[in-house]
Parts: C-alpha cells; sequence; structure tokens
C-alpha cells in the first residue's frame, strides 16, 4: 500500500492537483485526501502545500519526491526481473526531444524500440522550448544545448552544428548576404523557445562572438515548421545541421555565411538523478545513443 500512495503522491505533484491525479487513477478526490493523508502520517511531516488556487512541495515533500522515484523503480526493476526474466522489458516511457529532430530520428527508432519489446508503451512530447523533467514525471529527454540544471544527469550524443540557410528561390529574389550584418536587410525565420525569441544570432567576426540582431516576419515554437518555411523560400532560417543536413546535401537549401562560424550546441540526453533507472529506460537510452545518425562531428559537418 505504501508503494501505491507513493505512486499516487508522484502523480498529485505531476498533474499539479488532487483531483488531476485521483481522474487519471480512477480515484474520488475524497479518496486520493484520504490516501494522501495517510502518507502525511505514516512520515509524520506535511507533504504539501495547498491553497484554493495550486500545491506546492514543502521541503520534506520534495526530499520524498527523488526518494518515491528511487523507490518505484527499484521496486518495478525487482518484479520485472523475476516476472519477466532478466532479458524482458515492459512498462511506459515518457520522454522528450525537439520537434524536428524528433519526427525525423527519434520517432524510428522508438518504432522499432516498439517492434523489439511489444510490452513498452511510449510517451513522446516533442517541444522545442525548455521541459521541466521531474514536474512532468518524464523519463529523460533529449536536447540541445548546454546543461543548465545541475541537478540532472546526462548522457552525450555528441556535437550539434548551427547554420544558416535558405532556398535557393529566396536568394534568387533577394540575393545573398556576404556578412552577418548583411542580415538586417533580409527576411529571417525566427524561433520562439517559450516565452523567449530567439531574434539574436551568435557569429564569429574578427576572431570575436558579436550577436546580430536579426528581424522577420514569421516566427514559430515548431523547428519544424521553421525549417518547411524556410525550403518554401520564406527567408532565412538559423536551424541544427540535424534538421536541415538532408537538405542541404540535396541542395534545398543552402548553407550562408559558412566563414562566419556561429557556433556548437551539445547534443545529450538528459534524465533526473535517479538511482536506479527501469531496465527499460536504459535499454531506450542505448539505443538513441546508437542509432541515431551522423555519431561523428566531422559525418555531420561534412553534409
Amino acid at each position: 500500500m505504501l508503494l501505491d500512495n507513493l505512486a499516487l503522491f508522484l502523480s498529485i505533484v505531476e498533474k499539479g492537483g488532487l483531483s488531476a491525479a485521483g481522474r487519471e487513477r480512477g480515484l474520488s478526490p475524497a479518496s486520493v485526501s484520504e490516501r494522501l493523508a495517510a502518507l502525511e502520517a505514516h512520515y509524520g511531516a506535511t507533504l504539501l502545500k495547498r491553497t484554493t488556487r495550486a500545491i506546492s512541495l514543502t521541503e520534506e515533500g520534495r526530499l520524498l519526491v527523488d526518494g518515491a522515484r528511487r523507490l518505484l523503480a527499484e521496486a518495478e526493476e525487482l518484479e520485472a526481473g523475476i516476472r519477466l526474466g532478466t532479458q524482458k522489458v515492459s512498462g511506459p516511457i515518457r520522454l522528450s526531444a525537439p520537434a524536428d529532430l524528433g519526427r525525423r530520428y527519434v520517432v524510428p527508432i522508438l518504432d522499432r524500440f516498439l517492434a523489439d519489446h511489444p510490452e513498452v508503451t511510449i510517451d513522446l512530447n516533442l517541444a522545442d522550448g525548455y521541459v521541466d523533467l521531474v514536474g512532468q514525471g518524464l523519463d529523460f529527454a533529449i536536447r540541445h544545448g548546454l546543461l543548465a540544471d545541475s541537478s540532472l544527469r546526462s548522457k552525450p550524443l555528441g556535437e550539434n552544428r548551427r547554420v544558416v540557410c535558405a532556398a535557393p528561390a529566396y536568394l534568387a529574389a533577394n540575393g545573398m548576404p556576404a556578412h552577418p550584418d548583411d542580415l538586417s536587410d533580409h527576411d529571417c525565420i525566427l524561433m520562439r523557445f517559450g516565452n523567449t525569441l530567439d531574434r539574436e544570432w551568435s557569429f564569429e567576426i574578427d576572431g570575436k562572438i558579436r550577436k546580430v540582431m536579426v528581424r522577420g516576419r514569421r516566427v514559430a515554437n515548431d523547428g519544424g515548421l521553421v525549417a518547411q518555411w524556410c525550403r518554401e523560400g520564406h527567408g532565412i532560417a538559423l536551424k541544427s545541421i540535424w534538421d536541415v543536413g538532408e537538405d542541404l546535401a540535396s541542395g534545398a537549401l543552402v548553407e550562408l555565411l559558412a566563414g562566419y562560424s556561429v557556433g556548437q550546441t551539445a547534443l545529450q540526453i538528459v534524465y533526473p538523478p535517479t538511482r536506479v533507472q527501469p531496465r527499460r529506460v536504459r535499454f531506450l537510452i542505448e539505443r538513441i545513443a546508437a542509432d541515431l545518425p551522423y555519431p561523428s562531428a566531422s559525418e555531420r559537418i561534412s553534409l
């Protein structure tokens, strides 16, 4: 019963409320409140602060979140090992990935993984903005950039070169920028990451990194749509080589300002610092790391 109450407690935290957690688990609000009270009585501590509008974790509650994840992962690992054997995996996996990279590269890997492991289920969140792994109950996420949250652990997948690019049709109609400052005269397609609009693009100019302000009539929070608009000739985009490598190779897009490096960012898998990950999660992380194309930086840059 304790493990069931711990799982319910995590659902309350992830869903942001007792009612939402109850609906997910088929429990009445009264039953959820009763089981939460039993859990607080067991530990002799208040785990949640509740108001009419929201809930928040107490210090003891935050401590229990990490501990509960470890206990539940260990219990599930033990049960799976006994019930299914050491080589079989089962159960849900929740992950997040950038939209364009996820559709293009991660989804095919997930399809093969599901075919190999029929008792596994996948819940994929495609999002280009920041995703709260712990708050949303995700097992791991694939992310570009540096690891901002020092409490997370990471598995590197390689470097990710960023390129400025445009379609031949756009360049034929508007000319090709010869210098980053020329971008002020062009229509650029901008990405929005959450509340942040990526309108400052960094370039290495005369040995120094300088940010150039760009403008454009099209803004999207979906990297795939930005790439589509770029291929259709609507403007210049700053994209990951993972997202536009095939378009550059086919000639659908042309790399611009190659002499002014826009730098590289890390591509990595990040996950909460749970001491024990379920076998299914470990297997999928290993599969993604092994099956992602362009395994070396030199191959990616050569596209």
